[in-house]
């Protein structure tokens, strides 16, 4: 939940004065995306009008209905919030908000035209929706690419302090510096708890590598003084939501910004809604189900991807096989026992990246895991031959595996498939991965596969499980193409 109060200044001069920093950035990036759709739409709406003029039809449309179609475009972009601070760089939301935005201006038209019966538009309107939505889209990805590469460099960034009892402030720091491509930059942390420790323990100065300062009884003035413009509050803080409120009463008439992380996000996930009732914010969503007619979409698009997938697949089979046969002795195929979904069992199918005599060798070399709790995994491990290096690195090895989805044992987008003794040691909350098919592809891949925690790589696949739709299958798909071309935690 995001509250942000603009207007103006009065009152908190030195914390204005920092959130200024914030407002100059976002307002330089908001006009760099007013000009680039402004471009797209003006360009898509002639490349529109001129095939229309230029068609050996009757389909001849004026100037009138460009115009008109260019306005409405431009007014739904900019009042849908398409270019809000809290959207920027945000990926799928903001590519959303953009395709609904543009729907809704070509509906709108559609909709005029037939009532105030206007003709020889059609073929306007089409072009334009094409080649505009297609360019909105790849203007918005270029931008974010690039203000995704000015946060790793430290740029962009809403320089946050964060508030809470130790364990929330340190379970969300870890989150915000594990990537540096985050909106927000933690600079400084205040403990609501540090009143309960003792003189024999006093508060740490730092938490998680960040400076513990001041104290819950004066938050906004720390922020001004660390030079913070967000105030982050994690988890259930003492006096909530009294405590929220005397923030936002006391950030009332400056341009900060607060931020609240309650725990209970991490349960309801990106499916919540609010519900006023009688003045009461409530938040509700629905309980996810494994039924129904979302899984046959998700079937469906399983049977389709990995159909079309096999076909390619099977022109690189051959080459790949001879270059396996080439580097070691053994089979091209490795299969090896999975739990899929509700605990059924299959035999997974991947390309042979290691020795024949892998599953013998692994008791010699258990000591020097660095696989993450029950995971076995090694970052160089001598049992995996020259070539099947390059194919996990490329993560060609698990291209067999389209074979198991087309037959039903995974699908494209899932949580990672367990070896049964990893499914031993599942409690009734990890064992909740079991509710969907494993993936070629998830969340975990996506985030840095081998290179999470045990602890992160469960909180992702039960993310996914409670969370997962045909529509984020689909954004899955897509980041993990750009997870092949750069990989991260293949090994």
């Amino acid at each position: 939940m995001l509250v942000e109060r603009k207007s103006a200044a009065s009152g908190l001069h030195g914390l204005t004065r920092t959130v200024s920093r914030r407002m100059r950035w976002a307002g330089a990036m908001r006009r760099r995306l007013y000009i680039t759709d402004s471009l797209v739409v003006v360009g898509a709406v002639a490349v529109g009008w001129l095939t229309q003029q230029f068609t050996a039809t009757t389909d001849q449309g004026t100037l009138r209905d460009a115009s008109l179609l260019a306005l409405t475009w431009l007014l739904l972009l900019a009042s849908t919030r398409t270019r809000g601070d809290e959207i920027l760089g945000a990926g799928g939301k903001e590519y959303r908000l953009v395709a609904q935005a543009t729907c809704l201006a070509f509906g709108t038209i559609a909709i005029a035209r037939l009532i105030m019966g206007w003709e020889g538009n059609r073929t306007l309107l089409l072009t334009a929706f094409a080649v505009g939505i297609t360019e909105l889209l790849v203007g918005r990805r270029a931008w974010r690419y690039w203000l995704l590469c000015r946060r790793e460099a430290g740029h962009f960034v809403s320089r946050s302090l964060v508030v809470g009892c130790t364990d929330d402030v340190g379970r969300l720091v870890a989150a915000l510096d594990g990537k540096a491509t985050q909106p927000y930059q933690v600079i400084g942390v205040t403990l609501t708890d540090s009143g309960q420790r003792t003189e024999s323990k006093p508060a740490e100065p730092t938490l998680a590598g960040h400076r513990v300062v001041g104290d819950q009884g004066n938050v906004v003035a720390t922020a001004a003084r660390i030079g913070a413009d967000t105030i982050i509050v994690a988890g259930e803080n003492p006096g909530t939501p009294a405590f929220v409120r005397q923030l936002y009463s006391q950030l009332e008439g400056t341009p900060a910004r607060l931020v609240l992380a309650h725990r209970a996000g991490e349960v309801l996930g990106s499916k919540a809604a609010f519900h006023p009732v009688q003045g009461l914010p409530l938040l509700a969503r629905d309980i996810p189900t494994y039924r129904g007619g979302q899984l046959v979409y998700k079937r469906a698009l399983d049977i389709v991807c990995s159909a079309v997938a096999l076909l390619f697949i099977a022109v690189l089979t051959p080459f790949i096989a001879l270059l396996i046969k080439a580097d070691s002795r053994g089979p091209v195929f490795f299969s090896q026992e999975r739990v899929g979904r509700d605990g059924t069992f299959f035999k997974m199918y991947k390309f042979r990246t290691m020795v024949t005599t892998a599953e013998a060798d692994l008791e010699k070399l258990k000591d020097a895991n660095d696989g993450a709790g029950p995971l076995f995994k090694l970052k160089s491990d001598p049992r995996v031959t020259r070539v099947g290096r390059v194919l996990r690195k490329l993560s060609l090895d698990e291209l067999p595996q389209f074979w198991n989805v087309l037959k039903g044992d995974m699908s494209i987008v899932g949580p990672r498939p367990p070896l049964p003794q990893e499914a031993t040691t599942y409690d009734g909350q990890v064992a909740r991965r079991l509710y969907m098919k494993p993936g070629i592809t998830g969340l975990w891949q996506v985030s840095g596969r081998s290179d999470l925690s045990w602890d992160e790589s469960v909180r992702l696949d039960l993310s996914y499980v409670e969370n997962w739709s045909v529509a984020r299958d689909l954004q899955i798909m897509w980041r993990t193409g750009r997870a092949m071309i750069q990989p991260q935690g293949a090994y």
